[in-house]
């Protein structure tokens, strides 16, 4: 971003966030007519995860879901009988701009590969749309401003799929930092292991018939169609993925960030490897990424192909002076400086409540749990984390410019090349 775009942004989201702290929604202006008594009309787009959403929509009263939308033939059928079963009389689509063209539609659902996060977020907020779009939302830092600036042009609600800001029992953990039954919070220690099997080496074939390829790869580069990269191990490579950072570090590093108080990172480190396969995967298996916040610091370490069953599945432990606070999904606990369990709590998962807060500021004004400039913030910790794992050295950053300090092929990584004529713009 050119300096004087950069401080227009930042001048901008200033003003912005300064006036949500004087009314009780930065957008209460919405129209007289969705925040009246009628339906909502949304579409979803992407019927892997999209599902959940679609779920979520029909279970939220005065919601029609209008569009359901995938690149995948055979999917999308899966899809259409699915939400027909639950009396939806959606329309099937392949390309998702098609709904955007609907004047009746309020709201679209983003659950695509992450590189259309962020530009299928742009195009819907210029279209009028509300947005709730999947972490991490964006596919470069770059995009994370982009999609910040479309919300704000075009007033739209847009809503980051980190769920756990809504989830009862972790809102409830974290007003106790804030409390501080721990003391004052000096770090958080994250981490995420699964047992993921090796995606192989992929072979070029015909892309199938049942697939559209070409929407697919939309505003990415063009690469030629290989038989084990859709529908999830795109994650693994860097041209259309954030591998297990921006996967799933995205959910306790957000937590992490939120519990510890802090915005943007002074220093930033990765360090790790692809240890366990030799195949396609070009994002690393196991390894260490760690934050500095000046007076404050936070760590996610990731095995994702080998289970570590002494600790719990996607965990964050907060330190503080006088204690830790375990959070135990959905639930957190407390121990003191003895180790001793002096509180507990326990409460629902699940998107439900995430997205029926989404529907509510459309039709209210309610404030939202995620808005996309705080949820950006926390995908910028993945962003930034993957920079430093491809130079393979620790990256500085200035949180007053919010751009990357003194290293030319850091901020080169900033941003990424576009397939011509599918470029982001708001």
């Amino acid at each position: 971003m050119h300096s004087t775009n950069r401080r227009e942004f930042l001048k901008s989201s200033s003003t912005v966030a300064t006036a949500a702290t004087l009314a009780p929604w930065m957008f209460n202006a919405v129209s007289a007519q969705e925040s009246s008594d009628r339906d909502l009309r949304v579409g979803i787009i992407g019927t892997g995860r999209g599902m959940a959403h679609a779920n979520a929509a029909l279970n939220a009263k005065g919601v029609l879901l209008d569009y359901v939308c995938d690149i995948d033939s055979n999917r999308l059928a899966l899809a259409m009988k699915t939400v027909e079963g639950r009396g939806a009389k959606a329309k099937g689509v392949s390309d998702f701009r098609r709904m955007l063209d609907d004047p009746k539609l309020d709201a679209v659902f983003i659950a695509t590969c992450n590189h259309w996060h962020a530009p299928a977020t742009i195009l819907a907020c210029s279209a009028g749309k509300h947005v709730y779009v999947e972490k991490p939302g964006s596919h470069n830092a770059r995009e994370g401003e982009l999609m910040v600036q479309a919300a704000r042009k075009n007033r739209r609600m847009v809503q980051m799929g980190n769920q756990r800001r809504t989830w009862p029992a972790i809102r409830e953990a974290i007003g106790k930092l804030k409390e501080g039954v721990i003391g004052k919070v000096l770090y958080a220690r994250c981490w995420y292991d699964a047992d993921r099997k090796s995606i192989g080496k992929g072979k070029p074939v015909p892309v199938p018939e049942n697939l559209d390829y070409s929407i697919w790869q939309g505003p990415a580069p063009e690469r030629p169609y290989v038989d084990n990269l859709v529908h999830y191990n795109w994650h693994w490579r860097w041209h259309w993925g954030g591998g297990e950072l921006a996967n799933n570090g995205i959910h306790t590093l957000d937590v992490a960030r939120w519990g510890l108080g802090v915005d943007y990172p002074t220093q930033i480190s990765f360090l790790g490897g692809r240890y366990h396969f030799d195949d396609d995967q070009e994002t690393p298996d196991t390894g260490v990424a760690v934050f500095h916040f000046g007076d404050k610091g936070c760590s996610w370490e990731v095995s994702s192909c080998l289970t570590r069953k002494e600790e719990k599945h996607s965990q964050v432990i907060f330190y503080g002076t006088e204690g830790t606070l375990h959070i135990i999904d959905p639930g957190y606990k407390i121990l003191n400086s003895k180790g001793e369990e002096i509180g507990k709590g326990s409460g629902a998962g699940g998107e439900q409540d995430h997205i029926q807060n989404f529907l509510n500021a459309i039709k209210t004004g309610e404030p939202l749990n995620s808005e996309i400039e705080e949820g950006q913030k926390s995908t910028l910790l993945c962003h930034l984390g993957n920079i430093s794992y491809k130079l393979g050295r620790m990256v500085r950053f200035d949180p007053e410019t919010r751009s990357i300090v003194g290293d030319r092929d850091a901020t080169a990584l900033w941003g990424r090349e576009y397939r011509p004529g599918w470029e982001p713009i708001v």
